[in-house]
């Protein structure tokens, strides 16, 4: 008998949410990767994308979007929940931090009111999963498998354009090399023409699978009761695209249709066959995906739904932001008015082109660090290997869509500057920006908890100290350098981590001034406040430093004690000293590469520092 009722209580429940649902729309997201606006219907003259440039002559484009974070696994999180990823913690590549207390993945509130959610080949989220996300998340998933007039949201991934496949050899290439637009920033080499050539061959085979996906639906007789999103998870997979957090990295296309019957729930401009000039980025995609569906975004989501019921005014600015690449440690926030591009390097002392194992492997990328050392680039080839970068980036898309020319310096362009400076800092304190705190500290503050709600935990993150130290450090005046003393004695470690940094980006001048504190900086309670006084020492200070330097890195070497994220950053003092450290290597070598990884996500990055050190994998 109890066996009876709990089946009749689940039929009923069933029952009421197939009701529910009945009146809601199907939502197929196409997406594709590594690849921004290179296609047809944005004007592209070389792109072959006939499926995606017909979906948005019968439904629209949106012409200034932005994936939040140039890379695919902090972008993916900010889509999947809502949050920019250096708000979730998230923000660094193949990283897992744990879900906001309140939080949850937007496909388990769609699945609430009846939906059938799929997900066919990738998640690559940075935040953990329930058995609640999805129906099925596998490369047999498919709305197929609903059943019988249940609405579904289905999403399928087109792995055709990824970075891997540019580069994969033998391909025949269909687009002639000699008709690529070679961006200003790259050298217009064979092997550059090559690598965008193929690109774009990769770019057409993505849109074929969008093609097929769109011919299912319509053989399927769903066309008029389905609303179609298409778009690419980031900008194109070539260096200074991919990984980058300007426009050429985060620029993404963005095609909606909505079909006649479902057009109420359409963005208030849609037109057919029209284009939008509204701020879009990926944390409004799933508060987008809610209304669709006539749930109210939760409060705590950061984006705003540009569709359905719920949908907000536009906003007037789009945010991005870098963080750990990898094996490399950076620290960028970008933001864009539609015309101008404001990049904030936190890390100057750091080339955009960190040498990044797995972008080494693209022709471009070495050909162009070889042209680089051989001092045959130009000015705008040379940027990116540069050390240090600027502090402050600024460039205008309309005259320089390339973005090389930075106006940062320039007088005609202050009060622009300082607009979107402005307008950024406010954004990194309205989200609580908890990634200024060095990753491993990050997880140590949180202690299971999610970094989100370590950085709302009152006491626990005095987040306008530890800004304020990283925006002065980071910043080239000599001018500052007497306040960073009052920074190194700071209550808090990430201070006074900031604090060193900020010696070591002015160099041997500062360091000689201050070497009493520094030392004593290398005894701090905190070990990544050490590791950044052992690399200022090491690097700048007197060669009665090196020793101890190199023994507070020595003593992090060894991530069974102290853990992944303690030897990640004693490897990365060990390459940034160079030949200074060679007394290290063999200790290096002899790194148990798989222990005190909390996660399997982080197990290769070690093996990457380690190889890149010794040469021997």
């Amino acid at each position: 008998m109890l066996r009876y009722f709990s089946l009749l209580a689940a039929f009923v429940v069933g029952a009421a949410l197939a009701a529910r649902a009945a009146d809601r729309p199907n939502i197929l997201w196409l997406t594709s990767e590594d690849h921004g606006p290179e296609m047809g219907c944005y004007g592209d003259p070389l792109a072959r994308t006939p499926n995606i440039d017909s979906l948005a002559a019968k439904g629209m484009l949106f012409k200034r979007v932005w994936s939040n974070h140039p890379v695919c696994a902090p972008a993916r999180t900010a889509i999947i929940t809502g949050l920019h990823a250096n708000s979730s913690g998230g923000i660094h590549m193949r990283s897992m931090v744990p879900l906001p207390a309140e939080a949850r993945l937007f496909p388990e509130y769609l699945r609430e009111t009846g939906y059938y959610a799929t997900n066919n080949v990738k998640e690559d989220y940075n935040v953990p999963k329930t058995a609640r996300t999805w129906d099925e998340s596998s490369n047999r998933a498919h709305w197929r498998n609903r059943a019988p007039g249940q609405p579904f949201f289905a999403v399928f991934n087109s792995t055709k354009s990824h970075e891997s496949q540019v580069r994969a050899r033998p391909h025949t290439l269909v687009t002639d090399p000699a008709k690529v637009r070679v961006p200003a920033y790259h050298p217009d080499l064979p092997e550059v023409r090559r690598d965008w050539a193929q690109y774009y061959d990769k770019v057409s085979e993505a849109d074929a699978d969008a093609g097929a996906r769109l011919r299912e639906i319509e053989e399927a007789g769903l066309a008029g009761d389905t609303i179609v999103f298409y778009y690419g998870d980031h900008g194109a997979g070539m260096p200074r695209s991919k990984r980058w957090p300007s426009n050429s990295g985060l620029s993404v296309p963005l095609v909606v249709y909505f079909p006649p019957k479902w057009a109420h729930l359409a963005p208030a401009e849609y037109r057919a066959g029209g284009q939008s000039d509204r701020p879009v980025d990926f944390v409004d995609l799933a508060p987008t995906m809610l209304s669709l569906a006539g749930i109210k975004p939760p409060a705590w989501m950061q984006g705003h739904a540009f569709a359905g019921p719920h949908q907000a005014a536009p906003r007037q600015y789009l945010h991005g932001a870098r963080g750990r690449m990898d094996e490399r440690q950076d620290t960028v926030r970008s933001i864009t008015d539609g015309r101008y591009v404001y990049l904030r390097n936190f890390f100057p002392h750091v080339s955009q082109g960190q040498r990044i194992a797995y972008q080494f492997q693209t022709p471009t990328t070495r050909r162009w660090r070889e042209q680089f050392d051989a001092g045959r680039t130009n000015d705008a080839q040379s940027t990116f290997w540069r050390v240090p970068k600027a502090s402050e980036e600024l460039y205008d898309l309309q005259s320089d869509p390339d973005e090389v020319v930075n106006l940062a310096g320039s007088p005609a362009h202050r009060e622009v500057l300082a607009s979107l400076r402005t307008a950024m800092f406010a954004h990194l304190e309205q989200i609580r920006d908890i990634t200024f705190l060095p990753e491993g500290d990050m997880h140590a503050r949180a202690a299971g908890a999610s970094p989100y709600d370590l950085a709302r935990r009152p006491g626990a993150y005095p987040f306008a100290r530890v800004l304020a130290a990283a925006d002065l450090a980071s910043r080239h005046e000599q001018a500052a350098t007497p306040s960073l003393a009052a920074w190194l004695t700071d209550d808090d470690a990430a201070v006074r981590y900031w604090a060193v940094l900020g010696y070591h980006m002015r160099g041997r001048t500062a360091v000689a001034a201050h070497l009493p504190a520094l030392r004593r900086a290398l005894q701090d309670p905190s070990r990544w406040v050490r590791l950044a006084a052992a690399e200022t020492l090491g690097t700048h200070g007197e060669a009665s430093d090196l020793e101890p330097a190199l023994a507070v890195v020595r003593a992090q070497l060894d991530p069974a004690q102290h853990g992944v994220f303690s030897t990640m950053a004693a490897l990365s003092v060990v390459e940034a000293l160079g030949p200074k450290a060679d007394g290290l290597k063999a200790e290096v070598k002899t790194i148990d590469l798989k222990a005190g990884v909390p996660h399997e996500r982080f197990d290769s990055y070690v093996a990457r520092l380690v190889e890149n050190i010794t040469g021997a994998p």
